[in-house]
């Protein structure tokens, strides 16, 4: 027996729970399978095993579901539609030809001979499906429909037996085209990354293979080229339409060491880009292939519905059969007249409108939103969207961009604005507090210059500040309590560092021994989408937005102040976020959490739904987060809720369909005011709308 390892493959005909419930009851009878996952939409199975590749082929091949390796699937899906398309034209043309020779009123044998064409045509792949399905005892689908085309060929229905199996077959490509179209476009975004890229090898720049380039190398991409690699920029500048991998609407400028994305499409300048990650790992790659293994990840609705279907069609068919014995049997009623609506029954006892129309409306959705830049991992996580009553959110790094920015220098004692930001920037290049760059990033977009400054006998006081000498002279850069130890707190200060306080802003002040020269005020910049998205929230009915962060009472009220949230809970550690999202659970249920991924995972975690600032795709969220927003857009939080809100309803729309089909015909067909193929024609026509109405998710727009 083989070590343990994971496959995947693409099996044809797997497009309905009871090939998945085939498959499942056998394979599982093989020693060293360990676990199967199906993904009905995309005709594939994931086994984790230690028996070989073969054995599984085998047994699929064995039960007449072959399977193939994931990688020549595409050349087998494309013969067998081939030939079922073939089939399906020829029994089209009889069945056609024997309805026009019926409506010119021909000798009656010549349409019976068209029918039986048509029928003994079209019928043979039908008619494969069924010993299938009979071999492994199996009530499905192609059962059904075989017992009603022969019993109709017994009562001598000859048009309408054919009428089942054409109707049938067309159904089944409509419902294949739906589904691959479905499927096709999550793919799609891999057309976004081009086949070759342009690397520099031995002082050459050579056009090679994406798969052959390895991590390290440097790749060339010029004006008008797409990335064909994840990487980071080494030499030039540009602006990056990088739509496809975060969902942002406008180009983003990138220049030396700033990272780009397999896809991103770059409009200006030349970008020298080294390699981070090989092709099959890029950042789309991942991005398609965690929605893929999403999509076997089954929300409760389509749990709910699978299950129902696997009582319902056992139902209708029992119904059939005793519709068909009981009238003629304990009442005398005709035979014919009564078998006739029995074979109706099973046409109506198919269950693939509601059952195909909950995968393909998730996917539909998984995919818009991946185009979004949103990241979903499971269809459970949409179905819990759309009932959320309450957003808790992380301050910093989420609701304001994380890095902090100089707002307020207040000159006093008559030191110049210029000359305190230049002395306060000098005494901080040897800091590592946080605060340092916010004032070494001002300076230079002053115009000021800190190089030159001679600082000497630099010392950090724990907590508090730094005291330096600057051009001969000593400065303290500190906190409010620094100047409050150093006694030079007067009133006129007291009063303005109040204030900067009260607006949400860290304030350092500038001092020398005997008095304070100058305050600086430092504020973490709120996101220009943050009001917007809090309001949408409130829009869509979410009943409390919170304020989850470990920062002071004075920022977190400011800010939960211009946000209008409705809770805020400050001076959290990361336990304490957790506590506070059980006790908001016990409240308001379900519950998102959105936060950076990293400091917020016990929160992250106990949310009902996690929601990460993705970083552009960062491993820590890709595969942690329940739902990653790669463009770190809080207004994608929305969105999300809306997409899933308006899924929720078409899923909801779609089974309410199905159903009154399936009730409307039952109800006419035991009281014989339908025929065989105007019920087939409903029942087709109802999959094809379910489809058509699902696939609308992909049109969502933000």
């Amino acid at each position: 027996m083989t070590a343990s390892q994971q496959s995947t493959f693409f099996i044809h005909d797997l497009c309905c729970p009871t090939e998945e419930q085939t498959i499942r009851k056998k394979l599982e009878q093989l020693r060293g399978i360990q676990s199967l996952e199906f993904n009905v939409i995309s005709h594939k199975l994931v086994v984790r095993h230690s028996v070989p590749q073969e054995e599984i082929l085998r047994t699929l091949k064995d039960i007449g579901l072959p399977g193939y390796v994931a990688d020549t699937a595409v050349r087998a899906k494309k013969t067998l539609s081939n030939d079922f398309f073939v089939a399906f034209l020829i029994s089209a043309a009889f069945w056609q030809f024997g309805g026009i020779f019926s409506f010119f009123n021909a000798p009656a044998l010549l349409p019976k001979i068209l029918f039986l064409i048509s029928i003994g045509y079209g019928g043979i792949p039908i008619a494969a499906r069924c010993f299938r399905s009979l071999k492994n005892r199996v009530l499905d689908i192609n059962v059904l429909m075989t017992i009603a085309v022969l019993g109709a060929v017994g009562i001598q229905k000859y048009g309408e037996a054919a009428a089942i199996v054409v109707l049938y077959m067309f159904s089944l490509l409509l419902e294949s085209k739906s589904t691959d179209k479905a499927r096709r476009a999550l793919q799609d975004l891999l057309k976004f990354t081009p086949p070759t890229a342009t690397v520099k090898r031995n002082g050459h720049e050579v056009s090679i293979p994406a798969e052959q380039i390895n991590v390290g190398e440097i790749i060339v991409i010029r004006p008008g080229e797409r990335l064909p690699l994840d990487g980071e920029v080494v030499s030039g500048s540009s602006s990056v339409d990088q739509a496809p991998i975060t969902g942002e609407s406008m180009p983003v400028p990138k220049r030396t060491g700033d990272a780009v994305f397999a896809g991103s499409f770059n409009q200006f300048g030349t970008l020298d880009v080294r390699v981070t990650k090989i092709a099959t790992d890029s950042t789309l790659a991942r991005i398609i292939h965690l929605v893929e293994d999403a999509q076997s990840k089954k929300a409760p609705m389509q749990t709910f519905v699978e299950r129902f279907a696997m009582y319902y069609t056992p139902a209708v068919f029992a119904l059939a059969i005793l519709v068909a014995a009981v009238p003629p049997v304990l009442f005398g009623a005709g035979f014919l007249d009564w078998f006739y609506r029995a074979l109706v029954l099973l046409v109506i006892a198919c269950p693939c409108a509601f059952v195909i129309s909950t995968p393909v409306s998730l996917i539909s959705a998984m995919t818009n939103a991946a185009r979004h830049g949103i990241l979903l991992k499971g269809g459970k996580h949409l179905e819990t969207l759309a009932k959320v009553r309450a957003v808790a959110f992380d301050k910093t790094g989420t609701l304001t961009r994380g890095k902090p920015v100089v707002t307020d220098i207040l000159s006093l004692n008559g030191m110049s604005p210029n000359d305190i930001l230049r002395v306060a920037a000098s005494a901080e290049l040897k800091s590592e507090h946080h605060l340092a760059e916010a004032l070494l990033v001002k300076a230079h977009e002053s115009g000021i210059s800190v190089s030159g400054a001679q600082v000497e006998e630099f010392t950090a006081i724990a907590g508090k500040g730094i005291r330096a000498t600057i051009d001969g002279r000593l400065y303290v850069v500190g906190n409010h309590q620094l100047i409050e130890d150093m006694g030079v707190c007067s009133p006129e200060v007291e009063e303005i560092l109040q204030r900067l306080e009260l607006q949400g802003k860290t304030v350092l002040v500038l001092s020398d021994e005997r008095s304070v020269l100058g305050v600086i005020a430092v504020a973490d910049r709120i996101r220009a989408e943050s009001a917007a998205a809090v309001t949408e929230l409130h829009r869509l009915g979410v009943e409390k937005v919170v304020l989850l962060t470990g920062d002071n009472e004075a920022i977190a009220s400011a800010t939960a102040t211009e946000l209008s949230l409705d809770e805020v809970k400050a001076q959290l550690l990361p336990q304490e976020k957790l506590q506070a999202i059980q006790e908001l659970k016990s409240r308001h249920a379900p519950v998102v959490m959105v936060g950076d991924g990293i400091n917020d995972a016990p929160a992250l975690a106990a949310a009902d739904v996690g929601i990460a600032m993705g970083r552009a795709g960062s491993d820590t969220a890709l595969e942690t987060a329940d739902v990653v927003l790669m463009s770190d857009n809080i207004a994608k939080v929305p969105y999300a809720i809306a997409l899933g809100k308006r899924t929720l309803r078409i899923i909801k729309q779609n089974i309410a369909l199905a159903l009154l089909t399936k009730l409307v015909f039952l109800v006419l067909g035991v009281f014989g005011l339908t025929s065989l193929w105007l019920a087939i024609l409903a029942d087709d026509g109802a999959t094809l709308v379910v489809l058509l109405n699902g696939m609308r998710l992909l049109r969502t727009k933000a």
